[in-house]
């Protein structure tokens, strides 16, 4: 077979793909009904009100649960999902399960604000959108009779990696934050992070040296690597791919950032011709991937993936050296799939908790614990990967802002304090498992690691300072206890 082919890293890609979808499928199931079943944090049926009322339509949200949105209704469509991610990874229909993955998790992201709003729910949209061009139309796609897929197909999937870590690099060095500037983000970000593992805590005592050659290191790589992509030497592609693949498994390593890693590494399973797997992979697979395949290959399948090129093409560049998308580019967003990438473009400093306490008297508060996010100070924090918990991570960013741009959080203490147990469900622990709280009140503090000294002596992983209310006490009048004469 041709050093050039790639018959063997296409069938790979589709069934770690489908892995990916299962998963993500599999991680929001589990939280649904508490986020937006309609005693959840975020009702999708409150949303689909309201956008009615303003006028919209099914094409302005395009979703499976439009015009159905019961809690049933959301069960079926993320089990209907997971059932079409579970047929691509057994090589099932691909084409069929793809297109089925890719409307059942839009129909979350389209309606499912602010929990479905994260960079990587547009990317494994993305994926799949474009992957659908890639895979074959066949009812089962066994190794043998897999098909090496059109050069263009692989370029678009080449074109979207190439996007995904260019611009994580551009929008950093773009945004002229200065601790981006001087190379010294690192000795914030793992503390800062959404989510850190128990890595993350001693990855802050690296010295500041390491910290700084750590960062030029991430930006050589996101901004080299995705360069090599385009050189026609399949030597160069199999050093951008290992090289991002690395990248992303360090930073997996040091914090829990859902499939968000393991899908970038999928994606580079493509730059991955088959001479270079058959040495990694060796057994009878790679002896018999494409035995019985047609080679050839004509125009026509290369139309459809050429245009998501030209259509991500002009998105990529209008919003990374120009002042705003073009017009007629509007439509397209509406189906959540194609989209500009880049984390972390303004590295945080600094790491406000939001804690929630509830009481029964009104003097003694008793705060609920997150499973995820730091709380206790004893805590270790844990190990979360490749499962997103929504609610522990949108958290984060309500403690960077105000209760105003916020309003999902007074939703959430309301429902604690109906005991609403699709809602206490998503915490860690509930303190009023036997009655819910007459008040609810949701404090802020200022965390800190732990120095290595200050650990050995306390246990404590982290410290806290500068308490302070974050948001209006709710609940209902609670009458002072009466005394006896």
């Amino acid at each position: 077979m041709a050093e050039r082919s790639y018959t063997i890293s296409s069938w790979l890609f589709a069934r770690c793909l489908g892995v990916a979808l299962l998963i993500a499928f599999a991680s929001l199931g589990v939280q649904a009904a508490g986020l937006f079943g309609a005693r959840g944090v975020v009702p999708i049926e409150m949303f689909i009100e309201s956008a009615k009322r303003a006028g919209h339509g099914f094409w302005d949200h395009p979703s499976a649960l439009w015009w159905f949105c019961s809690d049933a209704m959301i069960s079926i469509v993320w089990v209907t999902g997971a059932v079409a991610a579970t047929a691509l990874t057994l090589g099932l229909v691909p084409r069929l399960a793809l297109a089925v993955c890719w409307f059942a998790y839009m129909s979350f992201v389209s309606l499912g604000w602010p929990f479905m709003s994260f960079q990587w729910d547009t990317l494994l949209l993305e994926v799949s959108f474009t992957a659908f061009f890639f895979v074959p139309w066949r009812f089962w796609d066994r190794p043998e009779a897999h098909r090496d897929p059109h050069p263009v197909a692989r370029w678009a999937l080449w074109w979207l990696l190439f996007r995904l870590v260019f611009r994580s690099a551009y929008v950093k060095l773009a945004s002229g934050d200065a601790t981006w500037a001087d190379l010294s983000a690192l000795t914030y970000h793992y503390w800062t992070q959404p989510l850190p593992n128990p890595v993350a805590w001693y990855a802050t005592l690296l010295p500041e040296w390491f910290q700084t050659l750590s960062c030029l290191a991430m930006f050589v790589i996101e901004i080299g690597a995705p360069m090599l992509i385009w050189i026609p030497r399949a030597s160069a592609r199999r050093t951008s791919g290992v090289s991002i693949a690395m990248l992303m498994a360090l930073i997996a390593l040091t914090g829990n950032y859902g499939f968000f890693n393991l899908l970038t590494i999928v994606l580079c399973i493509p730059l991955l011709d088959d001479a270079a797997l058959r040495r990694m992979l060796p057994g009878r697979f790679v002896q018999d991937a494409g035995r019985d395949q047609d080679s050839k290959w004509n125009t026509w399948p290369g139309v459809a993936p050429a245009l998501i090129i030209a259509l991500t093409g002009a998105i990529f560049f209008a919003g990374t050296f120009g002042d705003r998308p073009p017009g007629w580019l509007g439509p397209v967003y509406r189906f959540s799939t194609f989209s500009n990438y880049g984390l972390f473009a303004v590295m945080t400093t600094e790491r406000p908790e939001i804690e929630l306490e509830g009481t029964l008297d009104g003097q003694t508060w008793t705060p609920y614990e997150f499973a995820y996010k730091p709380g206790p100070l004893h805590r270790a924090p844990p190990v979360v990967a490749p499962h997103q918990p929504r609610l522990d991570w949108q958290m984060w960013f309500a403690a960077l802002g105000d209760a105003r741009r916020n309003p999902w959080l007074g939703n959430l203490m309301r429902r604690l304090l109906e005991g609403e147990p699709a809602v206490t469900r998503l915490l860690g622990s509930n303190p009023f498992e036997n009655a819910p709280p007459k008040q609810i009140r949701a404090i802020i503090y200022r965390y800190e690691p732990t120095t290595w000294d200050e650990r050995s002596a306390t246990g404590r992983w982290w410290k806290r300072r500068d308490r302070a209310l974050y948001a209006p006490i709710l609940g209902v009048p609670i009458e002072p206890a009466s005394t006896a004469e």
